[in-house]
């Protein structure tokens, strides 16, 4: 398959810094939708499998996958696209298509392995796929998500992962008015966790380790604040919620948590700790609750985010950085140094 060279930020082992690579996009093919990206998101995921914190991760890794762009070129067959569209790419730009989690819309759950944007092996060129931290990217059209016209294109790159790991269990469990939501932590992941279920109808308690975050957290639409380091103010929630949204990364106890939680009442962990979370069995059986998780969301589904976000103005706090200054907002990212997520200009690539 014919195939063109593009620019890109990687790295070529997992101790590596990033740096800029020659990277090969395959050519158009008649399903296919060519991006020029503009933006790319810095999601903590990126940092995780390029330094090979998950294992697997195949070398060179070109990261990122909340990814907003203008379609520069189209396939013979493409329908829903043309030539000078804002477009997005997420997590995902294939699947199989074939079993019933793609038939039902849930391509994340691909029971023969979605392709991931980037570390995936890829089905048209051989090796694996390459993200976002690159020049331009092609994908079939599929898996090509419509950016609505309101939208900061920058500050809406992040809801291609942040927004839709948040928005998606949100919706599942069906917050809404009447309900007390709690978010633990507030990073990306959970200032966009504030965002929507605010604007979902419920009443939302940040739970967060640090004071000064608490102005921020309600500028972002919390009602409360609750700081987790203090035992009475833990208390104060006990069996007082419906939902928790558990965004943190970092290693935590998920009991105290747990313990917020009403009758029945559900906690769904999005963030990816690398080590296990402690959970008393007593806590989960004696109030009957429910512990559970949630990845991102299908195809359909991040269209339905991006388009109740248009409705409702939402889009990500982002800090817009340079390329070349990728490395650096990679040492901030672990030190929690952001508010509450970098993008990357990427039309700074090369300069």
């Amino acid at each position: 398959m014919p195939t063109v060279s593009v620019q890109a930020i990687g790295n070529l082992a997992a101790e590596a810094p990033l740096q800029s690579l020659t990277i090969a996009r395959r050519d158009v093919t008649p399903h296919d939708v060519e991006i020029e990206i503009l933006y790319c998101g810095v999601c903590h995921s990126d940092l995780h499998q390029a330094r090979g914190e998950w294992g697997g991760t195949v070398y060179p890794c070109v990261p990122g996958h909340e990814i907003v762009g203008r379609v520069v070129r189209v396939g013979a067959h493409v329908k829903a696209f043309r030539e000078g569209d804002l477009a997005a790419v997420g997590c995902l730009v294939d699947s199989c298509r074939e079993c019933q989690p793609c038939h039902d819309h849930q391509e994340q759950f691909c029971e023969h392995g979605a392709t991931y944007t980037y570390n995936s092996p890829d089905k048209h060129l051989g090796g694996h796929t390459y993200g976002g931290y690159s020049q331009r990217i092609v994908v079939d059209e599929g898996y090509v998500l419509r950016v609505p016209d309101n939208l900061d294109p920058a500050a809406a790159a992040p809801l291609l992962c942040a927004g839709i790991t948040t928005y998606s269990p949100l919706k599942r469990w069906k917050v809404g008015p009447g309900q007390k939501v709690g978010v633990v932590g507030l990073g990306g992941l959970g200032h966009m966790g504030i965002k929507l279920a605010k604007a979902m109808g419920a009443y939302v308690v940040v739970f967060t380790t640090s004071p000064s975050k608490a102005e921020d957290a309600r500028r972002l639409g919390a009602d409360e604040v609750a700081l987790s380091t203090d035992p009475a103010q833990m208390k104060q929630w006990r069996m007082k919620l419906d939902f928790v949204l558990d965004t943190v990364s970092a290693p935590h106890s998920a009991d105290e948590y747990l313990s917020t939680l009403k009758l029945d009442g559900t906690m769904v962990l999005v963030g990816l700790p690398t080590e296990p979370l402690a959970v008393s069995a007593f806590n989960v059986i004696v109030p009957r609750r429910n512990f559970t998780g949630s990845s991102i969301g299908g195809i359909q589904e991040t269209q339905e985010m991006l388009d109740f976000c248009s409705e409702h103005n939402i889009v990500s706090d982002i800090e817009l950085i340079r390329a070349d200054q990728v490395n650096e907002a990679w040492e901030r990212l672990l030190k929690g140094d952001v508010k509450y997520r970098f993008v990357i200009d990427m039309g700074s690539l090369g300069q």
